[in-house]
């Protein structure tokens, strides 16, 4: 919902680039294998290996973002809106136009160096007894500044949406500030399923 909040509303309204960096959540909450947990969790982090193998194959930087972009949508689609885990990584490639070949990625552990970068980058910022979302911006005063969240249950109206994000940065202004939360009440709510991107 994070996610589809910044891409869909924020980022349009304050000329925001936004890149794409993995956090995998077997590697985070180190679930039991068995548990009903890891499953999903194993699944996604393997979607990742494939996301970076396509980021490290293209020809910029940019380019590799964009492309990890149009995966993790479609994924994020696949599982959320569809409810359906049961698709390949060969098919997801062929879904947004992307080189099927990334699809070896997926049961390539080799992969992992890659995720545990981009994980660690963003912990840094934010600590590890956190999970996902985590956004970071670079401040007015050139440090880069980092927050867990924020957590929401559906997209907000666009003018609330606005005024938490910009909320949400005068808050990474303030280096003794660390933590806003309430427990969460109201069901998830995805909205429509997004374009493909």
């Amino acid at each position: 919902m994070t996610a589809r909040w910044v891409v869909d509303d924020v980022s349009p309204e304050r000329d925001l680039d936004v890149n794409w960096r993995p956090i995998s959540l077997l590697f985070k909450n180190d679930p039991p294998e068995g548990s009903d947990y890891y499953g999903p969790a194993k699944f996604t982090h393997d979607l990742m290996r494939v996301m970076e193998s396509v980021r490290a194959a293209a020809d910029t930087p940019e380019a590799g973002n964009a492309d990890v972009f149009k995966l993790y949508w479609e994924a994020g689609s696949r599982i959320h809106h569809a409810r359906n885990r049961d698709f390949t990584a060969t098919q997801l490639l062929e879904s947004v136009g992307l080189d099927t070949s990334h699809a070896s990625a997926f049961d390539d552990a080799s992969w992992d160096d890659a995720i545990r970068t981009g994980m660690n980058a963003g912990l840094a910022l934010v600590g590890n007894d956190v999970g996902t979302p985590i956004i970071a911006i670079d401040r007015p005063d050139g440090e880069r500044a980092g927050y867990f969240g924020p957590v929401i249950s559906k997209v907000p109206p666009k003018d609330q949406g606005l005024a938490m994000w910009d909320g949400l940065v005068a808050m990474m202004e303030v280096d003794s500030f660390f933590e806003l939360k309430r427990t969460r009440s109201g069901r998830l709510d995805f909205g429509d399923r997004p374009a493909t991107a």
